[in-house]
Formats: C-alpha cells, sequence, structure tokens
C-alpha cells in the first residue's frame, strides 16, 4: 500500500445521476468528470496501491474503481479486453513506432473470409460486470466499452489499402465482413447494456484523420454508420445512454451522429482539429460534449494555464450543461502527474 495522491473532496460522492444529467443536456448539481482510460502510474497513485493484484477475478478491479473514485469519477470505465469478452483475433500486429495499417491482416479475400476464426459474442465472463457491483460505492456505476469498434476491428482484419479497394471491387465481400463485425459488436452491447451495474456504454471507434474522415463519408454511411444506429438503439432499449469515442475529423459526419444515431454524447477532440470550446458551441445544445482537454496541452503547459482553461470550460456550461471535464482522450504515461491532477482539481474551484 502507498500514499493517495489525491482524494476527491467528501462533497463530490459518487452520483451517477450527475453523469446522466449532462448527457441529457441538462445542468448537473455539481461539475461532472469524464476520462476513457488511465495510465497505470496515475492509477497507483490514485488508489494508493502499486500493483494490480490478481489474486482473484475481482481483485484487479478494486484497484481500478478505488482510482476512478478517489479522483472525483461517478463512474468506472470497463473495456472488453479486461473482462475475457468480445475480441476479434489479430493477426501479427507487434506494437512498433509505427506500423502499416495493412499489418496483420487476415482476410483479404473469400478464402480467407471463410477460414476466419469468426468469435462467438456471447462466450465471456459477462458476469463479471455484475459480480463487480460488490466493489462498486453507493452512486457509482460501471461504463461498459468494446475491444474496439466496427471500422477499427475491420481494418486490423482486412488491412487499409485493403478496404480501400474491396469496398469497390467486390461489395458482397466488404458487406459481409462488415456485417459478421457489426453482428458480434451489437450482441456485445446488447448484452452488456442489460446488465443492472452498467450505467452507460461507450462506442469505440476511430473514423479520421486530422483533416478528413478515413474513408468517405459516402462509404461510412454504406457499412459502418448503419450498425452504430443498431448498437445505439440496443444500448438505449435498455435505458442506457451511448457515448461515441471516435478520433480525427469527423465534422462532415456529426449530423449523421446526432440525428441519425442519436448518441447521447462524443468524446475525443484535438486541438489541431478543434478545439473542445468550438465543438460546445458548434453542437453542444444537441449533444454532449465530453472531454477535449487537449492532449498536447496537458503534457507541455503550465499547470495554471491548464487549470485556468479547465475552469473556463466549466464555466461556459455553468448556465446550460452538456459539458464533462477531462481530457482529449486518455492519460497516457507522458501527461506529467500534475498536469493531470490540475485539470481534475478545477472541479473544486467552480
Amino acid at each position: 500500500m502507498s500514499k493517495v495522491y489525491y482524494q476527491r473532496d467528501k462533497n463530490f460522492e459518487p452520483d451517477f445521476e450527475q453523469f446522466l444529467r449532462v448527457l441529457r443536456r441538462d445542468i448537473p448539481h455539481r461539475p461532472t468528470l469524464f476520462e476513457f482510460a488511465m495510465n497505470d502510474r496515475i492509477l497507483g497513485k490514485l488508489s494508493g496501491e502499486k500493483n494490480e493484484n490478481k489474486s482473484s477475478r475481482l481483485a484487479p478491479f478494486r484497484r481500478l474503481i478505488k482510482a476512478f473514485t478517489n479522483a472525483g469519477y461517478d463512474y468506472t470505465t470497463i473495456s472488453a479486453w479486461r473482462t475475457n469478452t468480445l475480441d476479434f483475433p489479430k493477426g501479427n500486429m507487434a506494437e512498433k513506432e509505427s506500423r502499416s495499417l495493412n499489418a496483420g491482416s487476415m482476410i483479404t479475400d473469400w478464402e480467407s473470409f471463410e477460414k476466419y476464426p469468426w468469435p462467438d459474442a456471447r462466450a465471456g465472463d459477462y458476469e463479471l460486470y455484475n459480480d463487480l457491483g460488490k466493489l462498486l460505492p453507493d452512486g457509482m456505476k460501471l461504463i461498459a466499452s468494446g475491444n474496439g469498434g466496427l471500422l477499427e476491428n475491420v481494418i486490423d482484419l482486412a488491412g487499409f489499402e485493403n478496404i480501400s479497394l474491396m469496398y469497390m471491387l467486390d461489395e458482397t465481400l466488404t458487406t459481409n465482413i462488415f456485417n459478421f463485425v457489426g453482428e458480434r459488436l451489437l450482441k456485445f452491447y446488447e448484452i452488456v447494456a442489460s446488465i443492472d451495474t452498467v450505467g452507460a456504454c461507450i462506442v469505440n471507434d476511430d473514423w479520421g484523420f486530422k483533416n478528413q474522415t478515413m474513408f468517405p463519408p459516402e462509404m461510412l454511411r454504406r457499412w459502418v454508420f448503419p450498425w452504430h444506429k443498431k448498437i445505439v438503439e440496443v444500448i438505449h432499449r435498455a435505458g442506457k445512454p451511448a457515448i461515441l469515442h471516435s478520433c480525427g475529423q469527423v465534422k462532415d459526419v456529426m449530423k449523421d451522429v446526432i440525428v441519425d444515431m442519436k448518441y447521447d454524447g462524443k468524446h475525443s477532440f484535438e486541438d489541431l482539429i478543434i478545439p473542445v470550446e468550438e465543438a460546445y458551441d458548434l453542437w453542444g445544445k444537441r449533444i454532449a460534449i465530453i472531454g477535449g482537454i487537449d492532449m498536447d496541452f496537458l503534457a507541455r503547459m503550465p499547470v495554471k494555464d491548464i487549470q485556468r482553461r479547465s475552469l473556463a470550460m466549466l464555466r461556459k456550461q455553468l448556465s446550460r450543461g452538456g459539458y464533462l471535464l477531462g481530457s482529449g482522450n486518455s492519460i497516457p504515461d507522458y501527461i506529467p502527474d500534475e498536469n493531470y491532477f490540475a485539470m481534475i482539481s478545477a472541479v473544486k474551484n467552480i
């Protein structure tokens, strides 16, 4: 056991209803935080536990939940890769400083499509989400996310360049690949959204580069967006909100996200693409804006500037709500700890 470096204010006990108010674009009773993922060093400082305890099935999650609780979140994010649920087997995709988006592609034609070991979305330890209720403080919920999204998994399985050609040359094979991935993701979200301890779902699927979507909007509307619409519908049928985590320039398809897919919140913003302040002005009346304190800004700027910007965003939403304070994406290990703490401490000073 080590020192807890940051402790939430006692006025900020877990209250998932405040999180839900933001997603409904109401004004919460107090400022509200959001983070998708945090590095192990920060988790240790927030929880007071240095390493994950793997002595039991629930033990690794105790540290995670304690960290989110102590930081002031009303939920803990649980991603599918932590729960041994839906995962699409990948080829050789060893992490390097840079790799081709064709690396490890396993499906290049009909023969490889038919031989691919398609996973059973119903398999895995879904009961874990229920059992984690034993560790959750009163007022806290889990937010479930997938192990990659529809487009991400298709690119991993077939390769970016391959799909770029395939969707023009073999529409049937392209459709089948997207459908086989989409059907399984839909079943995953149908299962997790129905679990009582899960209060919301994150659908994580990167769609853009810095200047444009990865594929033409017409292609996304043909193969990607219909499955997202079905996933949001199944989450909503369970009475839970759906959050889209998607990196890159997606301005050209935000109407699809808001009007057609009906996502409740949009996460992942970058200053070089669109600063969160502008995103809030553009879309904040129609969809909750989540995070957005740019990661490069968090990594390099002085603490006082991070505090100033975080406070400004909280003040910006005071009269109309619909904003959760957090990073533009996540907290990797290159973000200085004091900068992260400066950001989240803004909720105590508003």
